[in-house]
């Protein structure tokens, strides 16, 4: 039996194709099951953006597999933190929730080489993010 994640986290951005996909990778990657982690855009893109595929793959977080999703107001309910990614999105409001707002260079259209340093900012940004949420849980 796997333990109660410490809370449930959202990533939007509007395709759901690149910098809300790294994010959900890392935190699924980094934090197991400690955390529940959906993504989603308010227009997804119908698939994964390659160059995003790429970069994580070389850090050892495998998103290959990874289909964008649309937003649903059921996400976001079910969700303790919205986090969107500097793309504008505009997620429903529910009292209780954390919203962040996390303001990211766009990797859709880029090469890898402008892909990296994008990769690296979310991964401190989740860093970050899981030692909030352990904080609050404790």
């Amino acid at each position: 039996m796997s333990p109660t994640p410490a809370a449930s986290v959202l990533f939007v951005c509007v395709h759901n194709a690149g910098r809300s996909q790294m994010a959900a990778g890392f935190l699924t990657h980094l934090a197991g099951d400690r955390v529940e982690v959906r993504s989603a855009g308010s227009l997804p893109a119908d698939r994964v953006n390659p160059a995003a595929v790429e970069a994580m793959r070389e850090v050892g977080v495998d998103i290959a597999s990874a289909v964008p999703e649309v937003l649903t107001t059921e996400a976001v309910r079910a969700s303790d933190y919205v986090i969107t990614m500097g793309c504008g999105d505009a997620c429903p409001v529910f009292p209780g929730k954390t919203y962040l707002d996390w303001s990211l260079d766009d990797p859709a259209g880029q090469g890898l080489e402008a892909v990296r340093p994008i990769r690296d900012e979310i991964r401190s940004r989740v860093v970050a993010l899981i030692e909030e949420i352990d904080e609050r849980r404790q």
